[in-house]
């Protein structure tokens, strides 16, 4: 399957039990929901996915199980993110041999590589499969910056495609249509930019929200694509103190919460993460049943 690089992509997040193993009943419930509203893509092991904690035989079942629920449907794309460029191409294939269909790839972690360093990794990466990558760029929590002038190296090899757009500068959209065209697809990964980035030209959202709202993730990108502003911007108003809770050190817990309130998950996380507790809580309870109470009526947004 090739992929488009467009529309909303969630990092959907893992679920497990309370004794610890993978949850694949709830995860079958959040994923039709993500089907159901209108997802173009499914991406698995990322933050959100606590992929730091899966081990190798559970990245394979995960991997395999959401192939056979999305029956080809959408792209299941795997993220890569490692210490060493051996543990990332093993990781690339191992994931190309468990089915999946793309790659979202992070820049080496732990060690904070040179620009020269991060170029050589990513294309040795791109080298060593045949699978669609995009690079997920996120100097803010990750400390280095895929600059556009590595983008220019790397855009030399043709299965690498997109980039996960997460510097926080509104402004780099621009930068990178500039300079590349069509040519690079952006994909915006901060939920709270969504509708700016929209505004400014990307092709898509990597969001993290979208996990616990996925019809009103979409209705504001489909919104905005077709021109109806007034529309998405009223939504993204009343999702905004949702959307805020991604940009958390928490964010995993918040949104697990946020799954419960909507029915498509549960709250457990795998140590040592541990669910939230006291006044930090029940703020974002507060937040959540606030949403809840006033979430909006969403217009026709799959037939624009």
């Amino acid at each position: 399957m090739s992929i488009q690089w467009k529309g909303v992509m969630p990092a959907v997040t893992t679920k497990f039990t309370a004794d610890d193993k993978l949850d694949f009943n709830m995860f079958e419930v959040n994923l039709k929901a993500q089907l159901e509203a209108g997802v173009s893509g499914i991406i698995l092991g990322g933050t959100l996915g606590e992929a730091s904690t899966l081990l190798e035989d559970e990245k394979t079942e995960l991997i395999k199980h959401t192939v056979s629920l999305t029956k080809n449907k959408v792209p299941v794309i795997m993220n890569i993110a490692e210490q060493s460029t051996k543990a990332a191409i093993f990781a690339a294939n191992k994931a190309e041999k468990d089915g999946a269909e793309g790659l979202m790839v992070l820049p080496p972690m732990r060690y904070k590589a040179t620009d020269h360093e991060t170029v050589v990794y990513f294309s040795e990466i791109a080298k060593n499969t045949s699978l669609p990558i995009m690079i997920y760029n996120n100097p803010v929590d990750y400390k280095i910056d895929v600059t556009l002038d590595m983008f220019e190296e790397l855009l030399k090899f043709d299965n690498i495609q997109a980039v996960k757009e997460s510097t926080r500068d509104i402004t780099n959209i621009t930068r990178i249509i500039n300079r590349f065209g069509s040519r690079l697809k952006i994909l915006s990964g901060v939920d709270t930019l969504a509708l700016e980035s929209t505004l400014m030209g990307c092709d898509g959202l990597v969001s993290g929200l979208v996990c616990a709202f996925p019809a009103e993730t979409v209705a504001i990108f489909n919104l905005a694509k077709a021109g109806r502003i007034d529309e998405a911007l009223k939504i993204y108003r009343w999702f905004m103190p949702l959307l805020e809770l991604d940009i958390n050190s928490l964010l995993v817990q918040n949104i697990k919460l946020c799954e419960v309130a909507t029915g498509i998950g549960n709250e457990y996380v795998r140590a040592p993460r541990l669910p939230l507790l006291g006044t930090e809580r029940e703020r974002v309870l507060g937040l959540i049943d606030q949403a809840m109470r006033t979430i909006p009526i969403l217009p026709d947004y799959k037939n624009l």
